[in-house]
């Protein structure tokens, strides 16, 4: 990785943002989306400042604000927090409390990151920084160890799939960088990690406040022979999460001939959900069930030879068939569920009213949009415990429980460990129109 950078007090960024001579030298890196979590305190704006600063991905002014705020708070050093807390709210209080996205990128990887608020009350918004990721960077605080909200993250990140997820355990400076207190907490967390589907977990000690083992190892700590941060994030593989054998393609858009703009045949526009489409595909549109081939294949008004996840395109049919938005496009021999009953885990967000059995919403589903109806709550999940509630007559604000779905139309549907876009979905109020809960496709 460059650490090129002109010298503060130079015109231009001191530190290198993603755009301009450093989206050039990156070339056709792939991006990794990854989303942090943790409890309160816990260091996750400061880890992801750091993370920033010391991988030259900040502008000269942006840290110049920082260095003013954290000067007018009293600070005694500059608080890189501030770099993610970007509400006054947040900063007025020192926490996070809305999903922070942030942008960066090095020579091998460009990187989404979404910073997530620690309180139990904003569940919903780890839900959705996490829904996306392909990695989780769980903290914990070294003095504290293993707290309520830790492992409560870590399972709703074994419950969205997320296939890849990082332990840091941070402030180690405080602990006087110890082995002991390192092996204590490694050991407690893998061993409530067998209880959960995580795939992969790797456990690095970070501090960082001073930024060791964020991007360079650090040198307080020798007895530690793992990666640095930045090198774990920079080399993870991806490329076997994405499902590549079950092809779905949900139809957004329909592109009809429109001879003005040149265009002399009709398209279907979307985003591959899995799979890899071809020209010359024997493909099924549902849920007509009409079976066809693909002529050819349209990518930011280029033809190209393939199509996969997560890569938006337009596709051309060699018939003419009554096709959709909401439609899905996938294989003969290899079609999602068609079906008016849903078995769903749902994290419930609506802080007015909760939910009852009985009550009808919306439910948003890829490109299709129907009405369905709640058949039954069968329990309230305890993520602390893991326990079952089977009395549970209701879901409050940030709770979690399985529920029957009944549709009006047909769903098309994957289990969600088999495909997080078609196996996910939201219900939204049809009063208010606000989104009141995220789900995932269970059977």
């Amino acid at each position: 990785m460059s650490q090129a950078a002109t010298e503060p007090g130079a015109s231009g960024p001191t530190h290198a943002p993603m755009g301009g001579a450093t989206a050039l030298s990156i070339g056709g890196a792939d991006l990794l989306r990854f989303a942090t979590a943790g409890s309160v305190d816990d260091g996750k704006s400061t880890l992801i400042g750091r993370l920033l600063y010391d991988s030259k991905a900040i502008f000269e002014d942006q840290l110049a604000a920082v260095e003013a705020t954290s000067a007018s708070r009293g600070d005694e050093y500059t608080n890189l927090a501030l770099l993610t807390d970007g509400l006054r709210a947040e900063r007025e209080q020192g926490i996070t409390i809305d999903v922070a996205y942030r942008y960066f990128a090095t020579p091998r990887r460009k990187f989404i990151i979404a910073d997530t608020p620690g309180h139990i009350q904003y569940t919903r918004n780890m839900v959705t920084g996490a829904s996306t990721a392909n990695l989780a960077l769980i903290l914990v605080d070294a003095r504290k160890g293993l707290v309520e909200q830790s492992r409560r993250h870590a399972f709703l990140c074994s419950l969205l799939r997320v296939p890849h997820m990082v332990l840091c355990i941070n402030k180690m400076d405080l602990v006087d960088w110890s082995e002991e207190v390192y092996e204590e907490i490694h050991q407690e967390f893998t061993a409530f990690a067998t209880k959960l589907d995580i795939p992969d977990l790797t456990v690095i000690p970070v501090s960082a406040l001073h930024g060791d083992n964020v991007v360079s190892r650090s040198e307080h700590m020798p007895w530690y022979d793992g990666p640095s941060l930045l090198h774990h994030l920079e080399n993870v593989h991806t490329a076997s999460d994405r499902n590549l054998v079950d092809v779905r393609f949900p139809v957004q858009h329909v592109i009809r001939p429109q001879q003005s703009r040149g265009l002399d045949y009709r398209g279907y526009a979307g985003q591959v959900s899995s799979g890899v489409l071809k020209p010359g595909d024997e493909v099924m549109v549902l849920p007509s069930g009409f079976t066809t081939r693909i002529a050819g294949i349209d990518h930011n008004g280029h033809e190209v030879d393939e199509a996969y996840p997560p890569m938006s395109v337009s596709v051309r049919l060699a018939d003419e068939l009554d096709v959709s938005r909401g439609d899905m496009i996938c294989r003969p021999h290899n079609q999602p569920h068609v079906t008016q009953d849903v078995e769903a885990m749902i994290c419930w967000m609506d802080e007015q009213r909760p939910l009852y059995p009985r009550a009808k919403y919306t439910v948003k589903h890829t490109t299709r949009t129907v009405r369905a109806m709640v058949k039954g709550l069968q329990y309230r999940l305890d993520v602390n415990t893991l326990h079952r509630d089977e009395d549970a007559a209701r879901l409050e604000l940030n709770e979690i429980g399985r529920v029957t779905l009944r549709t009006t139309q047909p769903l098309l549907c994957d289990e969600y460990r088999r495909n997080r876009t078609t196996g996910g979905f939201i219900l939204i109020d049809e009063a208010t129109n606000r989104t009141v809960a995220a789900g995932i496709i269970l059977s």
